[in-house]
């Protein structure tokens, strides 16, 4: 997993407790020094390219001189990360192929969101504080003026662009023991499940139990987190869209995300599991059908895939490009998007059928003879508007 959060924050004591609970820590940091150290063609390049005057009379980094050349200068800052970004990756895999089987392993990133890597982790944490907290806790421990502090603060990521990236926010704002506390909670019941459902290959499941929740503004962001991860992963031409109710703006849920693949065939999508397992989205056993609607008894095969995460339920459904079930996934969305009497009309079934109906399963069958109407509906509205099914 991905650990960042902003200058002050206090990340370094949350890598620190997770260490002590077990966790394998792999500090960027660190490993930036490490493959520019005395000796290495990292430093060798960094001469070649910046000059001697980057060097000590010892022969070590001098990394004033280097900050005093690439500070303000884009183009030289780049440069500086082409040399020393694929060396601390290329390090980092080997680390992590060192690290136990069952090792949840943490990589300690300050510049995780700068740099685009939050796709590239199965969890991502950040680390959060008040502005005028980490201003003082720099000042303090770092020796910093007040406008150094403001100004380190200000070269880094926003804490909004932070947020979006995270899974999890930690708040860092009273004493340790309470961060402590959070995180102690967040490895016994988060990153520890998701570790070994992630190594059996067992998807996280919703309780049987039905509650449906009230529109959460969150959940597309969640869902965008979740593309990007499954992109990530993937070769390209390999689309996911947020689907199902989650994906609606204003319509309450059960709170589970639904994301679909597209595929060119159930073959592809077969060839593709382990990849997508590897990532966090384990195939769930079992065959699986969409309902053809308007065909009696009819059905079409997909595939469906869960999360390993236990803090996020998801169902990502493997549909063929084309299929009744991938039409209707999305021309069901985009219906309840752009025409409001028919997303009411639909919260207010699902309210129905919740007093009914306490168990999830129940619950989905109460549904069916709604499906067909909206299929008819919405299959009137994309004739009239002349709709085509995109992500």
């Amino acid at each position: 997993m991905g650990l960042t959060g902003g200058i002050g924050a206090g990340k370094s004591a949350v890598a620190r407790r997770l260490a002590r609970r077990g966790a394998v820590i792999i500090d960027a940091d660190v490993l930036a020094r490490e493959v520019v150290a005395r000796g290495t063609d990292g430093l060798a390049e960094i001469v070649a390219t910046f000059g001697a005057g980057v060097l000590t009379a010892g022969g070590e980094l001098d990394r004033p001189a280097l900050a005093a050349q690439v500070f303000g200068d884009d183009a030289a800052r780049r440069t500086l990360e082409k040399i020393i970004h694929p060396r601390v990756r290329a390090r980092t895999a080997e680390l992590i192929q060192c690290a136990p089987s069952d090792a949840i392993v943490v990589n300690d990133v300050p510049l995780l969101v700068e740099t685009g890597l939050a796709p590239s982790y199965h969890l991502v944490i950040v680390v959060e504080a008040d502005r005028g907290q980490r201003i003082r806790r720099l000042v303090e421990t770092r020796g910093m003026t007040a406008e150094q502090a403001e100004a380190r603060i200000a070269a880094q990521a926003g804490d909004a662009d932070r947020r979006r990236a995270a899974d999890v926010v930690l708040t860092n704002d009273a004493t340790l023991d309470a961060l402590d506390a959070r995180i102690d909670r967040l490895f016994r019941e988060r990153l520890r499940p998701y570790e070994e459902n992630l190594r059996t290959g067992r998807s996280a499941r919703a309780d049987r139990r039905l509650h449906i929740a009230a529109a959460d503004s969150s959940w597309p962001e969640q869902a965008a987190r979740l593309i990007a991860r499954i992109e990530h992963t993937l070769p390209a031409g390999h689309p996911v869209s947020h689907i199902g109710s989650t994906a609606v703006p204003g319509l309450p849920a059960k709170d589970i995300i639904d994301l679909m693949l597209a595929v060119r065939t159930l073959d592809e999508a077969d060839a593709l599991a382990g990849q997508l397992g590897a990532a966090g989205f384990p195939r769930r056993s079992g065959e699986w059908f969409d309902n053809a609607r308007g065909m009696p008894g009819k059905t079409w095969p997909k595939r469906l895939h869960g999360g390993a995460d236990p803090g996020r339920v998801v169902n990502l459904h493997v549909r063929v490009t084309g299929s009744p079930g991938w039409r209707f996934a999305l021309l069901m969305r985009d219906h309840l998007r752009a025409v409001p009497e028919a997303r009411d009309a639909y919260a207010a079934a699902k309210v129905r059928w919740a007093a009914e109906h306490h168990d999830r399963y129940t619950y989905a069958d109460a549904k069916e003879p709604w499906f067909d109407q909206e299929a008819w509906a919405a299959d009137k509205w994309a004739e009239a508007t002349g709709w085509q099914p995109h992500g």
